[in-house]
């Protein structure tokens, strides 16, 4: 919970009193606003065009598992020059990250979508047609620097479009695409070419493209831009014809004009103290994400299988099966549970997750109860996979789109998407030395920062359920703007 400092610094500023960030008697404050909140056709068309973003930069991360074994037949590639080209593209999307938020401030949020979907374009196309092993890498490293910049603007795009009461859902769709890319990737990558598979990715990508000619840019971003009537027409479009969007309006317009006093940030300007809370909740939100194991987990599922002496096919399909309704139920829920109580239950249960792996492989090295240790280990993988897809998966994602006003947003956000691009380098770059030294140390020790991602939700994170951006960054910054 907060502390009871924090929370008077939030009650009240200069004899005013300011909107609650966390408001437990009326969750939904201001949920009532004159503009529509329902779901639009064309919020739902904006919507699905940006998540097309997400499904590239799950297909992306699933397409090398599924293809290694004959990509290095047919390349005559050693296990070390696959392994490059598996890690390359954490490289690639690390590039991306850093300049995210600055194009996505130049450009705008449909401009960096599509500067990504070139890209990662580019890169399916020359993996798809690569006969040597540096032209594969280089096919890699575009499509890491594609999703880099998707990792940071989709979210941003469809938090910034969405009206309060649905945000959380529709924001949380980016995490869920993501998980049907990685999952589709896994299952037709074992029954088709991987020259195919390759093909067959930039297909999302297209579809993007040719779909963004058709949305709306972020009404947020014009008003930064002091584009007021395409703001207005934007954000008319989003809401339907006959909605009032003059509150909503007048709501980000006032907003927008009070930060346009401020200069514009810079990347130390991240370090004041008036940002503090936003940065150490973003920053520890990925961070710990990335250092619960997951991606040491998603990348190395096979081999945990079959060091528990499971089959790793059945293990690889019962993880496909469990995460993508557990990341649907997360959808569902986000705007009715709110986004802390998923994300203590969703960090409860990788904690749980990873300590019955730990606790299988410290059986097997005491050589107790050997024929339940294979089974033990795939509850734990599958209780850990199902619990993330739930909230940790998404929601760190949401509350970077929603806690940082929009003069530091593009900062804020490269920096934070850089934490995760560099914990997920981190984690795969050590998971197998880790394992080596200490199978159940290694699971303990993820179970021990997923306990701890407990703790930093409870204490620090904020309810951000119910609220406009504009309202969640007035407490957030109570003595800086004013509306």
């Amino acid at each position: 919970m907060y502390t009871h400092a924090f929370m008077e610094r939030e009650g009240m500023v200069d004899g005013q009193t300011s909107i609650p960030l966390l408001n437990r008697e009326n969750p939904d404050h201001g949920a009532s606003s004159s503009s529509s909140s329902s779901a639009t056709p064309v919020l739902l068309f904006s919507t699905f065009v940006a998540v097309c973003g997400s499904y590239v930069f799950g297909s992306a991360v699933g397409f090398s598992s599924p293809t290694q074994s004959e990509i290095m037949e047919d390349l005559g590639l050693s296990l070390a020059e696959y392994s490059v080209f598996g890690s390359i593209m954490t490289v690639g999307a690390m590039l991306g990250a850093v300049m995210s938020g600055k194009l996505a401030d130049l450009f705008g949020r449909r401009g960096t979508l599509g500067f990504s979907d070139i890209f990662c374009i580019i890169g399916w196309l020359a993996m798809a047609l690569s006969e040597r092993a540096w032209c594969l890498d280089l096919g890699r490293l575009s499509l890491g620097y594609g999703i880099g910049l998707l990792s940071y603007v989709v979210p941003v795009y469809i938090a910034e479009i969405t009206p309060r009461d649905i945000r959380g859902t529709f924001t949380t769709a980016h995490q869920f695409l993501d998980s049907c890319g990685v999952s589709i990737m896994y299952l037709i990558g074992t029954i088709i070419t991987w020259r195919i598979l390759a093909a067959i990715g930039i297909i999302p990508c297209l579809i993007q493209f040719v779909g963004l000619f058709f949305i709306p840019e972020s009404p947020r971003w014009l008003a930064k831009n002091y584009r007021w009537s395409d703001c207005e027409a934007a954000l008319q479009r989003l809401r339907g014809e006959s909605a009032n969007i003059s509150e909503e309006a007048t709501e980000i317009r006032v907003y927008t004009e009070n930060l346009q006093q401020f200069s514009e940030a810079k990347i130390f300007d991240l370090f004041q103290r008036k940002y503090a809370h936003s940065l150490i909740v973003g920053v520890g939100l990925m961070a710990l994400q990335q250092f619960g194991g997951i991606n040491g987990i998603v990348y190395y599922a096979s081999a945990i299988f079959e060091s528990a002496g499971f089959s790793s096919r059945i293990g690889t399909i019962a993880m496909v099966v469990v995460q993508v309704p557990a990341t649907l139920i997360g959808a569902l829920l986000m705007d009715k549970s709110g986004r802390r109580l998923l994300l203590v239950i969703s960090a409860g249960g990788t904690c749980l997750g990873c300590f019955l792996v730990g606790l299988s492989f410290l059986l097997q090295d005491l050589e107790l109860w050997k024929e339940l240790t294979p089974s033990l280990a795939l509850v734990g993988v599958l209780v850990f996979k199902g619990s993330f897809s739930l909230g940790m998966a998404g929601i760190p994602w949401i509350i970077m789109s929603e806690i940082f006003p929009i003069n530091v947003k593009g900062l804020a956000g490269s920096l934070i998407t850089v934490v995760n691009w560099l914990g997920t380098w981190i984690v795969t770059y050590a998971f197998n030395f880790l394992m080596n030294c200490s199978s159940e140390g290694t699971f303990f020790a993820f179970s021990g920062v997923c306990g701890l991602t407990v703790w930093f939700v409870v204490e620090l994170v904020p309810e951000t359920k119910g609220l406009t951006l504009e309202e969640i960054q007035t407490a957030m910054y109570p003595s800086t703007t004013k509306i």
